[in-house]
């Protein structure tokens, strides 16, 4: 049954989302149809990277999951930064940092803590990423603060953002040789006896040349659906009186998240919660650290820079985040009330941000 389900599904959502933006049906079903094949889409895109993660190793196939993962939340902001509109693109922003904070990582502990009573993982990693994370809120909080307090201009804001967007990219892109070359066995996961896995568990999907074949099919599928999901977003919050907080930070965020719930809640079930940890927290590290920064260059080079300048309300929900996220994960084991608290903060920082 599952054998068929889960193409068949793929291929008619897709189909049904490509026909209601070109027959111009209802925004608001546009808009369902679009949500309903992102998700089908990014569950697709999640298993082709999972099965080329097998391929490329752990380390660097935690990567691949982590980036491709993102694929929609990028192409999408990429999309509404074309169309200008910057503060859906920080909110979406907002909202997959959260998102992967909160709702992954702490669907991921609740559901591998219901199936094993402690799941522990490397806490020299845990530590890194907690201080990674505190890194990109204080790259978030400082363009703020001297902008509020008109310490600066708003051109030099915008110069400031390229600056930090700069400085964060070679951060990222250090952390990756630190964490995949010079540091990769300091950082390697916790082994667990209890583990227990068939052995057909450790098979890849496909074959090298399929899986490659179908993590491209997919990213170029997650482009096109992605599209036509911004193309309906401003008609439909405003008929809804949605903001645009709440529908970048939540509703764009969850869709977009759909590849990363998936694969980090399974490898969770697994007892692979530093596989799990490591996609959530990972996530959340590359969309603050290296997509964020990447958008205000490619706002840039389209003629508008787009500063780095969140709004308050936006900053608190990111520090909320990672003040509990890091809390939570930096002693290295976690358990399935850890992962309560974390869904306990989500649903207050969404009813909250759906009454703005």
């Amino acid at each position: 049954m599952k054998k068929w389900q889960s193409p068949s599904f793929l291929v008619i959502t897709f189909l049904l989302s490509a026909a209601g933006h070109f027959l111009d049906w209802n925004f608001t079903l546009q808009f369902i149809l679009s949500a309903i094949s992102v998700i089908f889409v990014a569950g697709f895109l999640g298993k082709a990277t999972e099965s080329v993660a097998h391929y490329a190793g752990q380390r660097l196939g935690g990567f691949l999951n982590a980036t491709f993962g993102n694929a929609a939340e990028l192409i999408i902001a990429i999309l509404l930064v074309k169309q200008g509109l910057y503060d859906m693109v920080k909110a979406s922003i907002t909202g997959s940092i959260i998102g992967n904070l909160l709702l992954v990582l702490g669907l991921s502990l609740f559901a591998g803590g219901l199936k094993f009573k402690v799941q522990k993982y490397n806490v020299t990693l845990a530590g890194l990423n907690g201080s990674l994370m505190i890194l990109g809120i204080i790259a978030l909080f400082v363009p703020a603060i001297f902008l509020n307090t008109h310490s600066i201009t708003e051109s030099d804001t915008k110069l400031l953002s390229l600056i930090v967007a700069g400085i964060l990219i070679v951060a990222y892109l250090a952390w990756l040789f630190f964490s995949m070359v010079s540091h990769k066995d300091y950082l390697n996961d916790v082994s667990d006896d209890s583990e227990q896995e068939l052995p057909h568990e450790h098979q890849p999907a496909w074959s090298k040349g399929r899986s490659v074949l179908y993590l491209v099919l997919a990213t170029v599928m997650v482009a096109f659906v992605s599209e036509w999901l911004v193309g309906v977003l401003e008609p439909v919050s405003h008929q809804y009186g949605l903001s645009e907080l709440f529908v970048g930070a939540f509703l764009v965020a969850i869709v977009g998240n759909a590849a990363e719930h998936s694969a980090a809640i399974m490898l969770a079930m697994k007892n692979k919660i530093g596989a799990a940890v490591e996609i959530a927290v990972g996530s959340s590290l590359q969309i603050a650290l290296f997509v964020a920064p990447v958008l205000v260059f490619i706002s840039f080079f389209m003629g508008d820079t787009m500063d780095i300048v969140f709004t308050t309300i936006e900053l608190v929900a990111i520090g909320v985040a990672i003040f509990i996220a890091k809390s939570i994960t930096q002693d290295g084991a976690t358990n399935w009330y850890e992962g309560l608290m974390l869904l306990a903060v989500y649903i207050i920082l969404g009813v909250s941000f759906f009454l703005v």
